[in-house]
């Protein structure tokens, strides 16, 4: 399927960019943190422009992925960004790829397959009602709210876990408005495309998202982020999918192995984010 096929390249892009964002927002003081400042920091460090523009890759094989299948099924496919990602670090650096880190991609993969074989998405149509629109963008903003509202109270780890979930939530909204988008492009070309609101919000919301990540990865460590942005954006995306575009999945006792595989992708996340190379660093040599 082509929306698989961009979904796994938009997972490869993503990964490889949340990474390099990772490397360049950790030496950022404190201080910066939520500040429109943080931003001119990190427009000097080459490694984040690096990510920046693996960023714009993935916008566009996520559209595509979006325009040619269900919402649904394409955003959870991403959860395959940080174990390809870190296995191309490896190969790179020609780091030998340690049993645990092969143990994480194979939760992170089994997990996925898991999920998505009991959920089996289906169906949906393409474009979106104002009204419906507007109780989804008010529900969305006071989630985001909420989330917000914790995070200013919280420190380290626990900070960047609801910042990671925020920005989670605004890339969710960011393919929902990119799909809306995509569907009006093909029912009345480019001119209902540029003249679609939903095509401006994609813009806004995905900016929104990129900065509450920023913040998320400098407030934190990867382990404390990368679940909580992988999972959050799968399971925000799959709602979405079903609240706006009338998108099927399996429930009853499916869900019983839906759980299984999130709670098999969690688990594998929480390893690859542990790796050194998840960090940008070797692995340790044996016996070392």
């Amino acid at each position: 399927m082509i929306s698989v096929l961009f979904a796994v390249l938009t997972a490869l892009s993503n990964g490889t960019a949340t990474v390099l964002q990772r490397q360049a927002a950790r030496g950022i003081p404190d201080r910066e943190a939520m500040r429109l400042s943080l931003f001119g920091r990190l427009l000097r460090q080459r490694v984040w422009l690096a990510g920046i523009a693996l960023v714009v890759v993935a916008a566009v094989c996520q559209a595509v992925a979006l325009a040619t299948g269900p919402i649904a099924l394409v955003q959870p496919i991403f959860v395959l960004e940080l174990p390809a990602t870190l296995l191309i670090a490896g190969l790179i650096t020609r780091t030998p790829v340690r049993p645990r880190l092969w143990a994480g991609v194979a939760a992170v993969t089994g997990g996925l397959a898991v999920a998505l074989a009991s959920a089996d998405p289906v169906g949906g149509h393409g474009g979106v009602d104002g009204a419906t629109w507007t109780v989804a963008l008010l529900a969305t903003g006071a989630f985001e709210a909420a989330l917000l509202t914790a995070a200013r109270t919280a420190r380290g780890d626990a900070r960047a876990a609801l910042l990671g979930l925020a920005a989670a939530c605004g890339y969710s909204l960011t393919a929902a408005l990119m799909k809306d988008a995509m569907a009006r492009l093909d029912a009345g070309g480019v001119g209902a495309l540029l003249t679609a609101w939903q095509l401006y919000g994609t813009a806004v919301a995905g900016v929104g998202a990129l900065f509450l990540l920023q913040n998320a990865l400098q407030a934190g460590s990867l382990v404390a982020v990368q679940p909580m942005l992988t999972l959050g954006d799968a399971l925000i995306s799959v709602c979405f999918g079903v609240t706006l575009f009338g998108e099927h999945v399996r429930t009853g006792w499916w869900l019983l192995p839906q759980l299984a595989g999130l709670v098999l992708i969690a688990a594998g996340c929480v390893v690859l984010a542990r790796s050194p190379l998840a960090a940008g660093e070797r692995e340790p040599a044996p016996g070392t």
